[in-house]
């Protein structure tokens, strides 16, 4: 009986070990690193999360302690791919306010995956946008 256990908890752990290698390209998560930026106090942090089928998403974190972070990411950020400018579809998280934001900033797929993408964030009183960029190979 011991040993019916044992070599179903085994079969068990090798079915969960090597389910990954089974999983087709476009299920399986990004592994692309989150970049950081600081400026004038306030700390952005962008990881990609999902890079499959109709939408890419990002998870944004806004940190800061000396101001309130007004930003509307959905009208603040684009996603940059082949040199055009993609507007995100949909921000998921709080709203403006506070001194820490964090949510999801949702964009519809480009039709081919490109080289690169540049997630660029334009904060207000900022001269220039925050750029965050990935190749290609950092985010399948």
């Amino acid at each position: 009986m011991k040993s019916i256990r044992l070599n179903l908890l085994l079969a068990s752990a090798a079915v969960v070990m090597t389910a990954g290698w089974y999983l087709p390209a476009a299920a399986q998560v990004s592994a692309a690193p989150t970049q950081t930026t600081i400026e004038r106090g306030v700390t952005v942090k962008v990881t990609p999360k999902t890079f499959s089928g109709a939408i890419w998403e990002f998870a944004v974190v806004l940190d800061t302690h000396a101001e309130d972070l007004k930003d509307d990411l959905q009208k603040t950020a684009v996603l940059v791919v082949d040199g055009r400018e993609v507007q995100p579809v949909a921000w998921q998280g709080p709203g403006a306010g506070g001194h820490h934001r964090e949510g999801t900033l949702t964009f519809a797929a480009p039709v081919r995956m490109p080289d690169a993408v540049e997630l660029r964030i334009q904060r207000a009183g900022e001269a220039t946008p925050r750029v965050f960029r990935w190749d290609s190979a950092a985010l399948k």
